[in-house]
């Protein structure tokens, strides 16, 4: 069962349980002939694989006793998923604070950049990610993307989104609308070659995977640097030259807990031509990442 939801553990599994490394939950070592009852915890460490890392810093916007919402930056994952552990926002941000309870409220996607909010508090976790289940948080993006002429806006694009599990793609298909996405032209900016580029105010009500993503390739205008649509092309991992210029750049909801208005805004900047942040990167901290 491990091999088959870990591929390529099994000789590793092998020689840790024989070293006395896996074990069960009240901490006795299991062997590898060891029963298991149905259900039964056991607790073994797996060997992370080196990691590139990721060299944006992610500032913390506000943080109170309940939540802590940073700035994440582009090419970071929200949680350890697959070969992204340390480099995550997650990891990243226990080990600054110190804090192993802190959990994510909500998710961005590992190539967008933005507003992120965190929990400290387990007993608070629910109703600040019902904000998001549910709808009720208020969340702005900004994107940059060609621009179209005959393309009216603004406008509102509703669509069905399914993704299949271990598939990167998500995907449109007939059927009620599950996605439902306000789109604007907030200006027109020089690309850095001698053409423009718009700047687009997006508004998600619903949080499918790739939403944005897929709603402006629709419209004829995918957002500069998506690796995946219009149609997949080479990303080659720790190269930072041409991130997606997507961010979170507003996040608004009242507090489930206390019922105060909050609105925190990210610090960060889309550039036509190569990502730019009002904080940079510290000297000499930059090295391949992904």
């Amino acid at each position: 069962m491990l091999e088959a939801r870990f591929p390529g553990t099994a000789a590793y599994v092998a020689r840790e349980s024989a070293a006395g490394c896996v074990l069960a939950s009240d901490g006795a070592p299991l062997d590898p002939g060891s029963v298991l009852a149905a259900r039964q915890a056991v607790w073994m460490y797996r060997e992370l694989p080196d990691e590139i890392d990721v060299p944006f810093p992610m500032p913390i916007l506000f943080q109170d006793e309940r939540i802590v919402v940073v700035d994440k930056p582009h090419f970071l994952a929200t949680m350890p998923r697959g070969a992204r552990v340390v480099q995550s926002a997650l990891v990243r941000l226990r080990r600054e604070l110190d804090e192993p309870r802190l959990s994510p409220a909500h998710r961005l996607d590992r190539l967008t950049a933005g507003v992120l909010l965190f929990t400290r508090d387990p007993a608070v976790r629910g109703p600040y990610q019902q904000l998001f289940a549910t709808g009720v948080a208020r969340k702005e993006y900004a994107a940059l993307a060609p621009l179209r002429a005959d393309l009216a806006l603004p406008t509102v694009v509703e669509s069905r989104i399914e993704k299949t599990p271990g598939i990167m793609r998500a995907y449109e298909v007939d059927g009620p609308a599950n996605a439902r996405s306000h789109v604007a032209l907030e200006a027109e900016l020089p690309d850095g070659r001698g053409g423009t580029v718009g700047r687009y105010r997006l508004r998600p009500e619903t949080g499918k995977t790739h939403q944005l993503r897929l709603h402006m390739s629709g419209l004829g205008v995918p957002i500069l640097g998506d690796p995946l649509y219009p149609e997949p092309r080479e990303f080659v991992d720790g190269d930072f030259s041409d991130p997606l210029r997507l961010l979170a750049r507003r996040l608004a909801f009242t507090d489930p807990i206390d019922g105060t208005e909050r609105e925190f805004v990210s610090g960060r900047e889309l550039g036509a031509g190569e990502f730019a942040v009002h904080e940079p990167p510290k000297p000499n901290s930059a090295s391949e990442g992904s």
